[in-house]
């Protein structure tokens, strides 16, 4: 396999957009062109995220028109690609693979959604669509539902009071408040308090209204070429040294919920094919959809012992300052925001300008390695990417 790098990456704000789809990935991917000094005809094929264009827009079959409206040559094919909140992690990692194993040389890369085009009942449904139709639906199991199950579990399982699981909850949402705060286009950018965290109403038990990430619109894409061609583009190209990804089916097929067995497995894979450990990782964009999801994901992401990680933000350790791996410096996806189709490939664009110090103020001080994660469906798949500034 040939070294594969990171050129150039964009996103377009979080939040609402009056723009279609096509139209914010098209802003996002002008961008990342020009900060690869490249032309549309430079791009070998176009691997676009996107969940549910068919119920926000009626428009499916939409790499083809974004490849049309880019102007890409015909000959560069355009793919779709569909793992739920997963989705643009997959579509790079897919992209690596090929520009590594020589079929492509550049490929454009990342994902698209706008979920306030559908009112909030729908929203919730086609979201939903992405557990399982037979299994959970039918139980009327929700998102917020499999998290809130994970945190009674957690709470039981490791004999905590369930107050003060919510109290260290609430310190998750604080701490990405707190770097979202900081970031010009996060989705929130306002600080907010542990109680006002803990008077917001109930979504699901033990999780409040600010445990939980909003809907969101927006894109990002990524530049992935040959480590060759990327030195033509940037003196600054970021190697993607890792990768992995796990499959798990329904929630039911993952019993312990305090344990996402398809990340685990995951990210051993990204490890081993980096060459590094957890505590070599200096800063982690993961998977926060609840404040839970990110007490579940630093466990299973090697950086705390399992049952260990819930106070981590209460104690300061995951927050900007820290000697200890930074978690969600962009703010996460329970601040940044949560276009679910365009997730991943942000989460790369905010490791990729940590790695380059362009951060500014929530900028990880000496980074070198960084770590993407990103859950997608009922712990259905799970995509992990590990990036370092030098090869």
């Amino acid at each position: 396999m040939r070294e594969v790098a990171i050129a150039g990456v964009a996103m377009t704000d979080f939040g609402v957009s009056e723009k279609t789809c096509i139209e914010m990935f098209c802003e996002a991917a002008c961008e990342a062109l020009e900060n690869s000094n490249l032309e549309p005809r430079d791009i070998d094929a176009l691997f676009l995220g996107n969940c549910l264009g068919d119920f926000e827009e009626g428009q499916a079959h939409m790499a083809s028109h974004v490849h049309t409206a880019l102007g890409l040559p015909i000959g560069s094919p355009a793919w779709r690609f569909e793992n739920a909140c997963a989705t643009a992690t997959v579509a790079v990692r897919q992209a690596a693979l090929l520009v590594g194993s020589g079929v492509y040389d550049v490929v454009l890369a990342g994902g698209t959604e706008r979920v306030s085009a559908m009112e909030t009942p729908l929203a919730t449904r086609t979201f939903a669509m992405a557990s399982h139709s037979g299994y959970s639906v039918p139980t009327g199991i929700t998102f917020p539902g499999v998290f809130a199950m994970a945190a009674h579990m957690y709470a039981y399982k490791y004999n905590m009071d369930l107050g003060m699981l919510q109290e260290d909850m609430a310190h998750v949402s604080v701490k990405n408040h707190f770097h979202a705060a900081m970031n010009p286009k996060a989705q929130f950018q306002k600080e907010i308090s542990v109680d006002k965290v803990l008077k917001s109403f109930m979504v699901a038990d033990p999780l409040h209204f600010l445990d939980c990430c909003p809907f969101s619109d927006g894109a990002s894409v990524v530049v992935v070429a040959s480590k060759q061609k990327a030195l033509q583009m940037t003196d600054k190209p970021i190697y993607i040294i890792g990768t992995g990804q796990a499959a798990g089916g329904p929630v039911i097929n993952n019993p312990d919920m305090t344990r996402i067995k398809t990340r685990e497995v995951s990210v051993a894979q990204a490890y081993k094919e980096a060459g590094v450990q957890p505590s070599e990782i200096d800063l982690c964009e993961l998977h926060d959809c609840f404040t839970i999801a990110e007490i579940l994901a630093i466990e299973g992401l090697g950086f705390y012992d399992f049952g260990k990680g819930h106070n981590a933000a209460k104690n300061g350790e995951t927050r900007l300052g820290s000697k200890k791996t930074i978690i969600n410096p962009s703010g996460g996806l329970k601040a940044k925001g949560h276009p679910i189709g365009a997730t991943g490939a942000a989460q790369v664009t905010e490791i990729v300008e940590q790695l380059r110090g362009l951060s500014g103020k929530r900028q990880v001080e000496g980074a070198k390695i960084g770590l993407v994660d990103t859950l997608g469906g009922e712990f259905g798949t799970v995509c992990n990417l590990i990036l370092r500034s030098h090869p």
